[in-house]
């Protein structure tokens, strides 16, 4: 191994440790939002669209990109925040049902998942 490729690959893990370390996770239970919220505005401004990769979060800033990670069967996807709940305190995070499908909880109802984001 070259000098050069040693020094990228080492520099590109010790970035990826640095960019974990900042990580904030939470674990809770997920929903999906229902069909009914197709095309309607979200608190953001933004339509609802079932097919696009985003959810709603009580307190993150629309636009953050949260990874979220289905604890039962360790399916994983990254959505964006762009918009407000879930309003119960039961759920940590609703997610668009593209998302949902992805995930395996579409037609459950809800999972046990690991929310994970940059704060920063």
């Amino acid at each position: 191994m070259s000098m050069f490729l040693f020094l990228k690959v080492h520099a590109q893990k010790e970035r990826t440790e640095k960019d974990e370390s900042k990580l904030r996770t939470k674990s809770g239970l997920a929903t999906y939002y229902h069909k009914r919220f197709e095309g309607r505005k979200t608190t953001s401004g933004q339509k609802y669209r079932g097919d696009k990769l985003t959810a709603a979060h009580r307190t993150l800033p629309f636009g953050t990109i949260v990874t979220v990670t289905n604890l039962s069967n360790g399916k994983t996807i990254n959505v964006e925040v762009n918009d407000r709940g879930p309003y119960t305190k039961r759920y940590i995070i609703d997610v668009s049902e593209s998302a949902a499908k992805y995930l395996g909880i579409y037609g459950k109802g809800h999972s046990k998942v690991e929310i994970s984001y940059d704060p920063s």
